[in-house]
């Protein structure tokens, strides 16, 4: 199995649970018992989806065509996911008590968020870093004294942060399984900011099990918004298999088609993604989306990708660059622009200790 294969095999296994076409076909390859499970357990680990891909094929009883090895470890890494989410689950309803007692309301996103709502069969499902919530302008400083006085604190300490910055710098808490991020902002590009934010998704955010969180539409935008725009997935053109399955459950409880219309510049990138999820889910019915000139070049793009990795490469590491450069030259001009970039900047160029960490960080990478 090449890689096209094998992400679109784990797609489908990721519907078998309610999709039966595509379970009659997922079972149809098990049965030839010509599937590299190296390559599915490698992709779908890389993609944040393997405790998702076991609950898919126990739910189907497929686990006997596996190997029993690999059905072994699968059932412990799920084990193990699941504990920590319902640690997560426990420590966010902790949080969501104290804020509230404090007279604000957290609105808790992304991956929190869904666990909260109960989107998932099984919470072992969704592997969840952060624990992220959005407020208002005014209650953003009172939650950060409220939760710093609460305990937590930063999980690097800087002196100065980015100016306007999307969330508050990361926060933990002794004897607590996951950080937090405390959003001012959903958004982290500035020009998409007035079409996505805090007062657009309060106005018809839900509250489930006494904790507020977005309305199915905007829980659906916003699995998109995470990989095309904060993660430059538009400009890639590649694929996250954690936030197309979030997306892929949520559009049985919402229109995703008329979900990703009612924005305004963020409309095409976010079809688009539907678009990709169509394709490598085998077309489910739920996943349609507008057919536009911009649907068919980001599929052909998307599709032809897997057909040339050096190529690939390649262009990943043009627009890399490109962005690099773009980030780079927007705090350059923000600088010459407005004083809190300016001071920022001076500080960042000049602090010793910053450039020590980035080194070691890039040390890690390699």
């Amino acid at each position: 199995m090449n890689y096209k294969e094998t992400l679109f095999f784990i797609a489908k296994c990721l519907t078998i649970s309610v999709e039966d076409r595509n379970k009659e076909a997922i079972e149809k390859q098990l049965q030839s018992n010509n599937i590299d499970w190296d390559a599915v357990v490698k992709v779908s680990t890389t993609h944040y989806v393997f405790p998702a891909l076991y609950c898919n094929l126990q739910r189907a009883n497929f686990l006997h065509y596996l190997p029993e090895e690999l059905v072994t470890y699968m059932e412990h890494i799920t084990k193990l996911n699941r504990e920590r989410n319902e640690e997560i689950i426990t420590q966010a309803k902790e949080l969501n008590i104290l804020l509230l007692a404090n007279n604000i309301t957290p609105i808790f996103l992304k991956g929190t968020g869904n666990l909260l709502a109960g989107i998932y069969d099984d919470v072992a499902e969704r592997m969840v870093g952060d624990i992220d919530f959005i407020f208002s302008k005014e209650d953003y400083p009172i939650a950060i004294t409220i939760l710093r006085d609460f305990g937590y604190s930063e999980v690097t300490k800087y002196e100065y942060y980015f100016p306007y910055d999307k969330h508050y710098g990361r926060l933990q808490k002794e004897n607590n399984i996951a950080a937090i991020e405390i959003h001012s902002e959903i958004l982290g590009i500035e020009k998409y900011r007035k079409e996505f934010n805090y007062s657009v998704v309060e106005k018809d955010s839900q509250v489930i099990n006494e904790v507020r969180v977005l309305s199915y539409a905007n829980k659906l935008n916003l699995s998109i918004i995470a990989n095309q725009i904060n993660d430059h997935g538009f400009d890639y053109k590649t694929m996250a298999l954690r936030n197309a399955y979030d997306v892929f459950l949520l559009s049985k409880k919402t229109n995703a088609k008329i979900s990703v219309n009612t924005l305004d510049e963020l409309t095409n990138p976010l079809n688009c993604f539907l678009a990709a999820c169509y394709e490598i889910f085998n077309k489910v019915d739920s996943l349609e989306h507008n057919n536009t000139k911009m649907t068919a070049s980001y599929l052909s793009v998307f599709n032809n990708q897997f057909t040339n990795s050096k190529t690939t490469k390649r262009r990943h590491k043009r627009i890399k660059t490109y962005l690099f450069l773009k980030s780079r030259l927007g705090i350059i001009y923000k600088s010459l622009k407005y004083k809190e970039y300016r001071v920022w900047l001076f500080k960042r160029v000049t602090d010793k200790n910053w450039y020590k960490e980035k080194l070691v960080q890039l040390s890690f990478k390699k």
